[in-house]
Order: structure tokens, then sequence, then C-alpha cells
């Protein structure tokens, strides 16, 4: 395919008679997506920020950050506040869900606020959401770390937030890297994708 000017698969082509195949729709957008990348090496970063240390929480930086180095793009996820406790150590006990604070969740049947606060309310919202999680196939915040971790994805945890809440380096899982806001952001102000999880 090319244009008047010898162009590979630029728009100003002839007009086809017949459909295009899936293989002619496919080397197209890789040759839209080559030449975005020549013209914006940006579009081949992505930043996150996850800030929100439940369990409904973990879920969207981890899967955000995995989905866009799977895709080929050079991408960090930087922890703060109670963002920390996804990547802490002891994530697997850190990790809950509130019923109380979350009034979106659905739940089997209509509770009031009431017994939504009683004690082991909880444990058992973070229980039913894994185990609805297990049912559907969706990978652990264990397995998506781990993916993480394979795909090269920066785990940044927030300097100023470990000296806040008295948390030490050897507090966190391996391969997570310690650095400040004024870091991130040298990297997520060229970043295409910057995200605030």
């Amino acid at each position: 395919m090319a244009d008047t000017n010898g162009s590979p698969g630029t728009v100003a082509e002839a007009p086809r008679t017949a459909p295009l195949s899936e293989a002619e729709i496919r080397e197209i957008v890789r040759l839209e997506i080559e030449r975005a990348r020549t013209r914006d090496p940006g579009t081949k970063t992505a930043t996150i920020i996850a800030s929100k240390g439940t369990l409904d929480w973990a879920y969207p930086p981890l899967i955000l950050a995995t989905t866009a180095a799977a895709s080929g793009m050079k991408t960090s996820v930087f922890f703060t506040f109670y963002g920390l406790s996804i990547i802490h150590r002891d994530y697997e006990r850190l990790l809950k869900v509130s019923p109380l604070g979350n009034p979106a969740m659905p739940m089997p049947i209509t509770m009031p606020n009431l017994v939504l606060g009683l004690p082991g309310m909880g444990p058992m919202a973070t229980k039913m959401m894994k185990s609805k999680f297990r049912g559907k196939n969706v990978a652990t915040i264990h397995e998506l770390l781990e993916a993480a971790r394979e795909l090269d994805v920066r785990l940044i945890a927030c300097q100023m937030t470990m000296d806040v809440f008295g948390y030490k380096p050897e507090d966190f899982i391996e391969g997570v890297e310690f650095a400040g806001a004024a870091a991130f952001l040298a990297e997520a102000r060229t970043a295409h994708v910057t995200l605030f999880v």
C-alpha cells in the first residue's frame, strides 16, 4: 500500500472495491502504531500512581501496569500513602475490603451501615471478593506482582511516605525501588500515559 508520494500505508490511497482482509487491517494498524512511536517516543511509556491500600484498589494499578508493559510500554508504578500496602511484604494480610467505606460494593442482600460496621464484616467482605475473583479466574495480587516483575515494571515506593509511616526498605517485596515524588515526576512528565489510581 502506498500513496502518490510512495510512502507506505498512508490515507491518500485509491478507493478500493473489495473489503480489506484481516491481514491487511492488522498491517495498517501495525504501521500506524510504528509511525506514532517514531513521532513521539513518549508513547512507549506509562506511569501510574497507586495511593489506595485496599484489596479492591490494589487491582487497578497492577492490571493497568502489567497490561501496559505487556503491550511494549516502559511502565512504572509509584506507590504512595496507603498504596504502599500493595508492595509490602505482608500485603496478603494488609489488603482488605471494607464494605462500610465502599457503598458501591455489591452485597448478596442489602445491609444497613450499622450491620456493615459490625466486627467480622471486613474479613467476610474480603473473603467474598477473593472468592468471586477466584471463580472468575482473575489473577491474584501475588500473581499480578510476579507478572509485573517479569515484565520489568518498575515498582517504586514513595520515600517520604515510608518515612512518615516508619517503613524500612526490608518491609517491602523484592524488586521495589525507593524514590521521592520529584524523581517520579521527572519520569511522569515525559510519559505518554500518566494515571492516578
